[in-house]
């Protein structure tokens, strides 16, 4: 897979490096001179270049991309170059990082986002996932369409503990995907039961998640 990376500054370097490890071709577009240090990724391909401008996009030849990443300290940045890469060059999947919170609500389709990251929104939603039992806590937004990957670990109080999977009620468009035990996933079959302390996943869209802490904590 070929992937481009806009921002060669620390987090974009450390995505090369991921992708790389992984098999994956990596392009790393950045403007400013003093942050080329090709020798850090080696096996990357660097281009300096500005990534919103058509005519460097053109010459990166990110229409060859499966995946372009923006990943710069700046918004305004991410968003215009996701823009063009999914309207203008076809690029079939893009990620942008969210730098501010206050500007989450642009990183849309409308943008041509497909993933927006929000390095403070995740570092969040880890910290209530640690010490929240019973709250319904909202992990990963899917950008093209209304469902949130959500978690819930189950209080000793719940009247879902010792039911079978197949035996809750969920609400809404609410779907199991996984049950967390003892620090292990497992796959939600119809004749599991479930237990205190469980950390269950689900997909289910923002109208239905108060509902869902209600029936089952």
């Amino acid at each position: 897979m070929r992937v481009s990376i806009v921002g060669a500054g620390n987090v974009g370097r450390s995505i090369a490096r991921e992708l790389i490890a992984n098999g994956h071709e990596v392009l790393l577009i950045e403007k400013d001179p003093h942050a080329i240090r090709s020798d850090t990724v080696p096996e990357a391909e660097w281009l300096l270049a500005d990534a919103c401008e058509m005519d460097s996009l053109a010459e990166a030849d990110l229409e060859t991309c499966d995946v372009a990443i923006a990943a710069t300290g700046d918004d305004k940045a991410n968003l215009v170059h996701t823009l063009l890469a999914k309207t203008e060059f076809g690029v079939p999947r893009t990620v942008a990082r969210v730098n501010h919170p206050k500007n989450e609500w642009m990183f849309t389709e409308q943008w041509g986002v497909d993933v927006a990251v929000s390095t403070p929104r995740i570092m969040s939603a880890l910290v209530e996932e640690a010490v929240s039992v019973g709250a319904v806590v909202r992990l990963m937004t899917f950008t093209k369409s209304s469902a949130n990957l959500v978690e819930l670990t189950l209080p000793a109080e719940s009247p879902a503990i010792g039911r079978r999977v197949r035996e809750l009620s969920l609400p809404g468009d609410g779907v199991l995907v996984a049950i967390i035990r003892d620090g292990r996933a497992q796959p939600p079959l119809p004749d599991a039961a479930v237990e205190e302390g469980d950390e269950l996943l689900f997909t289910i869209s923002e109208d239905h998640e108060r509902e869902l802490s209600a029936c089952l904590a």
